[in-house]
């Protein structure tokens, strides 16, 4: 299967935060997206943005860099939230359940090259990047699996 590839400019957090919001409608049980990229590259906001649209009682989302994963009850289904930073082995990724939530819940991984050789090719990558002009972040998203070219189109559009 080919991978595709598209790239777009962010020019402020609000527009990461729609563009997050325009993914959370279309996302169910099954998908995940694998956010790349430097620390404070705009991961977490996306992440946080996404899971805010799709709670039905609005709460705190915080960052799971220390919790490691942070689930939540959406309207959509389970979503997890991980942050694999701390992670030093892709064995601790199968001890906390990561890999069967890949099948049956909304997953967003922060730090997905800790993942090894458990990379679910299904995912889609989201590869943030700092800009050179403040509060702009660069975004690549790329992908092999056909299930996501409605997606991207409908959220990228």
């Amino acid at each position: 299967m080919s991978r595709k590839s598209l790239s777009l400019s962010l020019s402020s957090p609000d527009a990461t935060a729609a563009l997050a919001a325009r993914f959370a409608s279309a996302l169910g049980p099954g998908n995940v997206l694998l956010l790349q990229g430097d620390i404070g590259a705009g991961k977490t906001h996306f992440a946080r943005a996404l899971i805010q649209t799709l709670l039905t009682v609005p709460e705190d989302v915080p960052s799971p860099t220390f919790t490691l994963v942070q689930t939540y009850d959406t309207r959509s289904g389970e979503l997890w939230h991980a942050d694999l930073y701390r992670l030093t082995s892709p064995d601790e990724v199968i001890e906390l359940g990561l890999v069967d939530a890949f099948e049956e819940a909304i997953c967003l991984v922060e730090w997905p090259d800790r993942l090894a050789d458990l990379f679910p090719e299904s995912a889609l990558m989201l590869e943030f990047e700092l800009s050179q002009h403040e509060g702009h972040r660069s975004l690549k998203l790329s992908w092999s699996n056909p299930g996501w070219d409605h997606i991207v189109r409908t959220a990228t559009s």
